[in-house]
Formats: C-alpha cells, structure tokens, sequence
C-alpha cells in the first residue's frame, strides 16, 4: 500500500506526484482506515470580488507652543474634519485619542509640542473623490491609506465558488492518479480547509493622483487552500 502525496496550485493546478513511503495499514490524518493507497494532495484557488466602497485611514496633526496648545489646536481641526467627512462616509468614524510629543530643541530650532491622531471609516465609490478633496483642502490632514472593501456578499459568494472548484480539481487529480495506477475507486476521507479574504491597499500616491479612477483599484482577493486525502483502492 502506497502513501502518495500531491500539491497544486490555482494558477497552475498540476500535480507533483511523489511517493513517500510504504505504509501499513494506510491511515489519514483524521484516523480513517484506507484498505488501498493514501493519496494526500492541496489544492488552491483564489479570485477577486467586486467592491463598492473603500476603507480609509488619515492622519491628522497640529504643532504649538506648549502641550496643552497642540491639543486645543488637534481638536478643533478634527471637528472640522468630522464635519467635512460626514455628509460622505458610510457609518461611523474612528478616532484614537491623540498623542503628544516634543518636537524640535537645540540646533533644531525652539522646542515645541506636536499633536497626532487619525481618523478611518468607510466611504463609496461614488463619494471617493468628494472625500479626497475635502480632505486635503484642511491643515494637518494627511492620507495614510485606502483599501478597497467587498460588496455586500460578494465574499460569501466567491468563497462558495472557490470551494467548489477546489474540489473538484481534487476529483479530478485523485481520479486521474487511480486511473494511472490501475485503480477503480476513490473515495474523500478528509478535508482541511485554510484560505480568507485578502484585502489590498493602495499606494498613497495612485490615491491621490488627480488620473486616479476608484474603479480601477486593486480588488479584494479571496482564497481557498484544501489538504485532501483519498483512499485509491
């Protein structure tokens, strides 16, 4: 009885057939007894989903005298940012409290105080470019991020359809490796699954470039992995 191991990939999907080792009895990792030949092969896929809204991250900043100055100075621009980006963002905006630390002393100039924070949510396609020139029209206000975000079940889907394809490129291999071996049957002992949603961000620069179309953004990925083990017989 034979132990046979096999690996393919999505872009490829061509087995490495190898040999390992004689066992006796063959047995799968779950413990299911194989009366023929242990046949062990990954196979993966991966796809893109459609999106239609981005996830954002931007950083906000104020400089000042003293500490407490820097941090009246942050606040008052992050409610002028809050408003801005209102009328425009899908759901709620996040914002860490902010930091201070000294900037400057010595050589480099008068010592002073510097104030940061960030603010992130989601936004739509249609209100990308709104978003962007509201943004970079306010003091301290800097991109620090965009990733594109699935539509609306669009993951479930696309993993739905990769689980699909995965198996049965698993067939297909086990089936082929029987038919090679002279074999009549195949039967699936155990499924490992590994894989998820990729999302992709985005160059600062591409997002901020004036030619920058949304459409055109990286779109999320998706990807399966399975660890299949046949029994040949």
């Amino acid at each position: 009885m034979f132990h046979l191991r096999s690996v393919a990939f999505s872009l490829a999907l061509v087995p490495a057939l190898m040999p390992l080792a004689m066992v006796q009895p063959a047995v799968a990792g779950g413990g299911d007894r194989c009366g023929g030949t242990l046949y062990q092969l990954q196979v993966s896929q991966s796809g893109t989903t459609g999106f239609d809204r981005f996830r954002f991250n931007l950083g906000l900043s104020a400089e000042a005298a003293t500490t407490a100055a820097a941090m009246q100075q942050i606040n008052a621009r992050l409610e002028r940012l809050r408003s801005a980006l209102k009328p425009l963002v899908s759901g709620r905006l996040t914002v860490p409290a902010p930091t201070t630390y000294a900037v400057g002393g010595g050589n480099a100039g008068p010592r002073r105080e510097r104030a940061n924070t960030s603010i992130s949510g989601e936004v739509s396609k249609a209100n990308y470019d709104a978003l962007i020139k509201a943004a970079g029209t306010l003091p301290g206000v800097s991109l620090r991020g965009f990733t594109s975000v699935a539509a609306s079940g669009s993951t479930e889907a696309m993993h739905a359809q990769l689980m699909r394809q995965a198996l049965l490129d698993g067939k297909r291999q086990a089936q082929a490796t029987a038919d090679a071996l002279g074999l009549g049957s195949i039967q699936l002992l155990r499924i490992n699954q590994r894989g998820g949603y990729e999302p992709r961000p985005m160059a600062y620069n591409r997002a901020l470039s004036a030619s920058f179309n949304p459409d055109e953004a990286p779109a999320p990925r998706n990807s399966v992995s399975l660890a299949l083990d046949y029994c040949l017989s």
